[in-house]
C-alpha cells in the first residue's frame, strides 16, 4: 500500500498494511504500532540543467514484493516514522523522547535502525544489476571518419560475422571471445583492447531503442553505458532506428538461429511487451529463474487460482500471528501479485519521451520479488535454500509436496496433477507377474537417440567439429538432432530390465521386465523430457535434442488393464537370509529386516569407482552409494552434488562393523515390540521422500525395519498421516520418489478422466547443467504464446516448443 505506509506491531515486530492493521488489531488484541512512510523525491532536469524535486509517496518496503530497486543518484528519501495507538488511531510523531516512556523509544529506535531481513539476504545472492562504467562520462572518441554501416558486419581481422563487438573509442569491430561450449570468436576484442588500452564496447546486434550491450575490459564485467546513444551517433549508427539482430542482417537476411540461449529467448525478435492481470513478471532473485519459471506455470491453472488467490481474504483471516511462516499466506500473496496486474502496468507516454530526451534507458520497475516466499519454501532445505541454480522439476516435486502438506479449503489444487500409475513385473523364467501401485505427479518420457531422423547430419557435424576444434578454428553451425515424439513415447511404454530380480516364483535371482501404465490419468499432465544422462566418462551433461512435441496429446493406449485372466501372480514370498561368509571380511553393510529376515546390504563397489573416477574423494563416494540405498551412480551423483560443501563430506563412513550388530541381535535396529528406534539411515530415506518422522518410525516399527514395506504400510494407513502434523524441518525435504499420499480414510484422491490433452505451457532450460544456465518460461493465454523471462513478459513470435524440458498439458473435455 503505497499510501497508507507500513504498520508494525510492537508485540510482535511483523508489518502490515492500511487494509490488513485493523483486522490484526482486532484478532491480537495489540494496540501500540510503529506507522513507516517513505516519500521519494526523484530528480528531474529542470530549466536550467539543475534538479527539481518531484515528490511521490512510497511504502518504506517496496523492495520487498516488487521491484522498487531505485537508483540512489536518481532518488532521495524523506522517511517519517509515527508511533499509532489503536483503536483511536493516536499517533506521536518520532523522535519523541518527551511523551514516550524509555523502553517504548529504545524499542522504536532499534526497530528503525534495523536492518531488513531482505537486505541482509542480498550481499549473498548474485543478482545480474549492471552498474555505470567509470569510463562512460570520461571516454575520448577518436574523429577517424569511422562510419559503421547497419548491416553486413564483419570482424576487421577474420572472417567470423557473429558475436561482434564495436570499440566505441576508435570504431574497430572484432570478435569476442571464445567460449566453453565452442561457440563465440577469436578474441579479437580482448587482444585490441591489450594492445590500445580502448575500455568500452558495444555488442551489434544487441543495440535498440532500450538500449545495448556494453562490455568494459578494463573493469571486466558487463557495464551501462548512460551515453550511449551519443556515442554510437558518434560512428553514425541512430540507435532509435536498430532492431536487434544477431549478425547485422536486416529481418529478410536473418538466417535460422541454432544457440539454445537464443532460440528459446526468442533473441533477434522484436518481442512486445504485456501488461497486466496475468502478465506479471518475477525478479530473479540470484539464479532463482526455476522458481520463477515453475510458479508462472502453477499460477496459470484456475485450480490454482481459485484456492489460492481465490481464497485470499479467507487465508490472511485465519493467518497465524506470523504469517511470514505460512506457506498458504505466502504463495496466496505470490499468486495475488502475479494475478492482479497491479505491478505490470504500461510506462507512461511523459516517462518514454522524458528517457529519449535524457538518452538513457531506465528499466521499469513493474514485476515482483518472491524473497518471502522463497525464504519459506526453501528453509531448511540444503539446495532450494541456497543461490545455487536448482532443477525446475526438482522444485516443481518440492512444491507439490509443500501443498499436499498445507491444505486450503477441502479442494486441494495438487488433485489436479496425481494419477496411479501402474507397474507390471514379470518373471521371464516362470512368466508370472505382480500388479503394484504408485502416486506420480510427473511423466518422465525418455529421449530415444537412436530414433534421430537426421543421423547423416550428426555424424557428419561431429566430425566437423572436431577438426574445428583441434584446428582451434571457430565451429560449423549446430546440427541438433531430431528425435520424433512418437519414438518417445515407445520408449516410455516399452518393458525394462530389472536389475537384481529375485523370483518369489523360483525363490532365486531370475531376469525380470518392468512395464508401466497408467492406472489414471490426471486433469493436468506433466511431461518431462529426460534431458540430462551421463556421458561415457560418467559427467553429467544434456542431450541438445529437438522433439516435435505435438499440441495435443492422446495417451489412451497407455490405459493400464489389470491382471489378465490367462497370467498368474507371482508368490508373495520374501528373499531368504543372506549372511556372508566371513563377516569381517568386505564392504560395510546395511542391516534391516525383510519380515523377518535379516538381509544384508553390500555397497555397490562399481558405483563407488564410477564416482571416484569423476575426482570425487573416495570416501564421499563410499557414503554417497550407501545413503542413496546402491540405487546407481546416477542417483549417488545428486547426493553428492547436495552434500559437497557439508565439512564432513570427505570424512570416512562410520557404521558398526557386521559381527558387532549381528551379535547385538534385534535390539540394535528396533525389532518390532522392542522401545529401540529403527536404523537412522533408513529413517532418513522415508523422511527424504516427504514423510513425517514419527510417520516412518511408526511404519519402519511395524514392518520389522523393511523400508520396501514400510512404504507400502504409509500407503495403506493414509489416515495416520492426516494425524501427523507438518514440520518446518520436513517442509524442506524434496520429494525425490513421487509417492505422496492423499491425506483421507479413502487413499489417493484421483481425478480419472480420457487421455487426450492440449499444450498450454512449457519451461525450457539454457546451459549444460541443471545446476547452471537459465529458465525461462512460455504459456498459451488467450489464444497467444508468452514469453516470462523473469521480469521480461512479452508476446511470443517463435516459441520453441521442440526444445522444452517440461511440458503442460490440460485434458481435452470429452
Amino acid at each position: 500500500d503505497s499510501e497508507g505506509g507500513l504498520y508494525v506491531c510492537m508485540n510482535t515486530f511483523l508489518g502490515f498494511g492500511r487494509e490488513h492493521i485493523e483486522r490484526h488489531y482486532r484478532k491480537t488484541g495489540q494496540c501500540v504500532y510503529l506507522h513507516l512512510k517513505r516519500r521519494l523525491t526523484e530528480k528531474v532536469p529542470g530549466a536550467s540543467g539543475g534538479a527539481l524535486p518531484k515528490r511521490r509517496n512510497a511504502n518504506l518496503f517496496l523492495d520487498l514484493e516488487t521491484n522498487g530497486d531505485f537508483s540512489s543518484d536518481d532518488f532521495e528519501y524523506e522517511d517519517e516514522a509515527k508511533l499509532v495507538i489503536f483503536p483511536d488511531h493516536y499517533e506521536i510523531s518520532l523522535p519523541n523522547i518527551e511523551e514516550l516512556p524509555a523502553l517504548v523509544t529504545i524499542a522504536c529506535d532499534a526497530l528503525l535502525s534495523a536492518k531488513s531481513p531482505y537486505r541482509k539476504q542480498e550481499p549473498d545472492s548474485w543478482e545480474e544489476e549492471l552498474q555505470a562504467s567509470k569510463h562512460a562520462k570520461t571516454l575520448v572518441q577518436l574523429d577517424n571518419g569511422v562510419r559503421i554501416p547497419p548491416s553486413g558486419w564483419k570482424c576487421s581481422k577474420c572472417d567470423l560475422r557473429e558475436n561482434l563487438w564495436l570499440n566505441l573509442t576508435d570504431g574497430s569491430v572484432l570478435c569476442g571471445k571464445w567460449f566453453f561450449d565452442g561457440s563465440g570468436g577469436n578474441g579479437h576484442a580482448m587482444e585490441h583492447y591489450k594492445e590500445t588500452g580502448y575500455p568500452l564496447a558495444v555488442k551489434l546486434g544487441t543495440i535498440t531503442p532500450d538500449g545495448a550491450d556494453v562490455y568494459s575490459f578494463d573493469e571486466e564485467e558487463p557495464v551501462l553505458d548512460p551515453h550511449i546513444a551519443k556515442h554510437l551517433a558518434h560512428f553514425g549508427i541512430d540507435m532509435l532506428q536498430m532492431q536487434v539482430t544477431e549478425n547485422g542482417l536486416r529481418d529478410n537476411d536473418i538466417k535460422p538461429r541454432v544457440s539454445e540461449w537464443e532460440v528459446i529467448q526468442e533473441a533477434g525478435v522484436k518481442l512486445k511487451p504485456m501488461y497486466g492481470p496475468g502478465y506479471t513478471g518475477m525478479k530473479n532473485l540470484g539464479n532463482s529463474c526455476y522458481l520463477n519459471a515453475v510458479m508462472q506455470a502453477i499460477f496459470s491453472i484456475p485450480e490454482f487460482q481459485r484456492a489460492y488467490v481465490g481464497n485470499l481474504p479467507r487465508i490472511f483471516d485465519y493467518s497465524p500471528l506470523d504469517p511470514t511462516q505460512d506457506f498458504n499466506t505466502q504463495i496466496a500473496k505470490l499468486g495475488h501479485g502475479l494475478l492482479s496486474g497491479q505491478n505490470s502496468k504500461p510506462p507512461m507516454k511523459s516517462e518514454l519521451i522524458e528517457q529519449v530526451m535524457k538518452e538513457e534507458h531506465k528499466p521499469q520497475h513493474n514485476g515482483i520479488s518472491p524473497r518471502m516466499f522463497k525464504a519459506l519454501i526453501s528453509k531448511g532445505h540444503p539446495e532450494f535454500s541456497s543461490n545455487r541454480q536448482q532443477d525446475a522439476h526438482e522444485f516443481f516435486l518440492h512444491l507439490i509436496n509443500l501443498v499436499e502438506r498445507n491444505p486450503v479449503g477441502s479442494e486441494n489444487p495438487s488433485d489436479v496433477f496425481r494419477f496411479l500409475v501402474e507397474e507390471r513385473t514379470q518373471c521371464c523364467q516362470s512368466r508370472k507377474v505382480r500388479y503394484t501401485e504408485r502416486v506420480d505427479y510427473v511423466m518422465q518420457l525418455p529421449v530415444a537417440m537412436e530414433a534421430a531422423t537426421n543421423k547423416d547430419e550428426l555424424i557428419a557435424y561431429e566430425l566437423k567439429r572436431r577438426e574445428a576444434e583441434a584446428a582451434r578454428r571457430p565451429p560449423p553451425e549446430l546440427v541438433r538432432a531430431k528425435i520424433p515424439f512418437s519414438a518417445c513415447l515407445q520408449a516410455f511404454s516399452e518393458p525394462n530390465n530389472v536389475e537384481d530380480f529375485w523370483s518369489s516364483a523360483l525363490q532365486a535371482k531370475s531376469a525380470g521386465v518392468k512395464t508401466s501404465r497408467f492406472a489414471s490419468f490426471p486433469e493436468y499432465l506433466v511431461v518431462q523430457i529426460k534431458k540430462f544422462t551421463f556421458g561415457l566418462d560418467w559427467i553429467p551433461k544434456k542431450l541438445d535434442v529437438s522433439i516435435d512435441m505435438p499440441d495435443f496429446l492422446d495417451i489412451s493406449h497407455l490405459r493400464a488393464r489389470g491382471l489378465q485372466p490367462e497370467e498368474e501372480e507371482l508368490p508373495d514370498i520374501a528373499p531368504p537370509i543372506i549372511i556372508p561368509d566371513d563377516p569381517k571380511v568386505g564392504e560395510i553393510r546395511l542391516l534391516y529386516f525383510r519380515r523377518s529376515f535379516l538381509v544384508a546390504l553390500d555397497i555397490d563397489e562399481s558405483s563407488v569407482m564410477q564416482l571416484a573416477e569423476m575426482g570425487f574423494p573416495l570416501e564421499a563416494c563410499r557414503k554417497a552409494v550407501y545413503y542413496t540405498g546402491n540405487l546407481g551412480a546416477e542417483v549417488a551423483f545428486n547426493w553428492i552434488i547436495a552434500h559437497m560443501e557439508e565439512p564432513d563430506f570427505a570424512e570416512p563412513l562410520v557404521l558398526p562393523a557386521f559381527g558387532e550388530a549381528a551379535s547385538s541381535g534385534a535390539a540394535a535396529f528396533g525389532a518390532v515390540g522392542l522401545d529401540n528406534q529403527p536404523p537412522e539411515e533408513i529413517v532418513a530415506i522415508i523422511i527424504s521422500m516427504g514423510f513425517q518422522r514419527n510417520l516412518a518410525i511408526q511404519a519402519l516399527k511395524a514392518t520389522n525395519n523393511n523400508l520396501e514395506r514400510a512404504l507400502e504400510w504409509i500407503f495403506n494407513h493414509p489416515e495416520l498421516e492426516e494425524e501427523s502434523e507438518p514440520s518446518l524441518d520436513t517442509m524442506g525435504i524434496e520429494n525425490n520418489a513421487n509417492i505422496l499420499t492423499e491425506t483421507g480414510s479413502e487413499g489417493p484422491r484421483i481425478k480419472d478422466g480420457s487421455g487426450r490433452y492440449e499444450l498450454f505451457g512449457f519451461i525450457s532450460h539454457m546451459g549444460t547443467s541443471t545446476m547452471s544456465g537459465h529458465y525461462v518460461c512460455h504459456l498459451k493465454k488467450e489464444g497467444r504464446w508468452v514469453l516470462y523471462n523473469d521480469l521480461r513478459v512479452c508476446a511470443s513470435e517463435r516459441p520453441p516448443k521442440d526444445l522444452g524440458y517440461i511440458y503442460f498439458y490440460h485434458r481435452i473435455p470429452s
